[in-house]
């Protein structure tokens, strides 16, 4: 007899809110968004990249135009989105990036300061 192992569902996109948001030239302000896990390639591609052998600090820039998937109606995500934003939402995006792809998930353990429990606190939001 041979047992048969389904795996689990994991989850590979991610829901987020920017803390300012990207605004476009109509003067609307794109704030919720989401993100993919990034692959093996999402992160190696973009060193081939003369923009980012001519600033090492651009590949954040090519790297977070790769796995976002949407930002509110912007019809497509690219390198100019992603230069626009500012450096609030910027830094948020890049925090984000790292949790998702290093954890998996969302959420950060947090300790209580009052009764000392620990907890789990989904975080995707946290941007408002």
């Amino acid at each position: 007899m041979e047992l048969t192992v389904t795996p689990a569902a994991h989850q590979t996109e991610f829901s987020f809110t920017l803390p300012l948001g990207l605004a476009d030239p109509d003067g609307t302000v794109h704030r919720d968004g989401a993100m993919r896990l990034a692959t093996a390639f999402d992160e190696v591609e973009p060193l081939k990249d003369p923009r980012v052998r001519a600033n090492p600090g651009y590949l954040v820039i090519i790297l977070l135009a790769r796995v976002i998937t949407r930002l509110g109606t912007v019809d497509h995500i690219n390198t100019r989105a992603i230069e626009n934003l500012y450096a609030a939402d910027l830094a948020y995006l890049q925090d984000f990036y790292l949790r998702v792809n290093q954890n998996g998930h969302t959420r950060l353990q947090v300790a209580c300061p009052h009764c000392d429990g620990e907890f789990d606190v989904e975080v995707a939001g946290l941007g408002e």
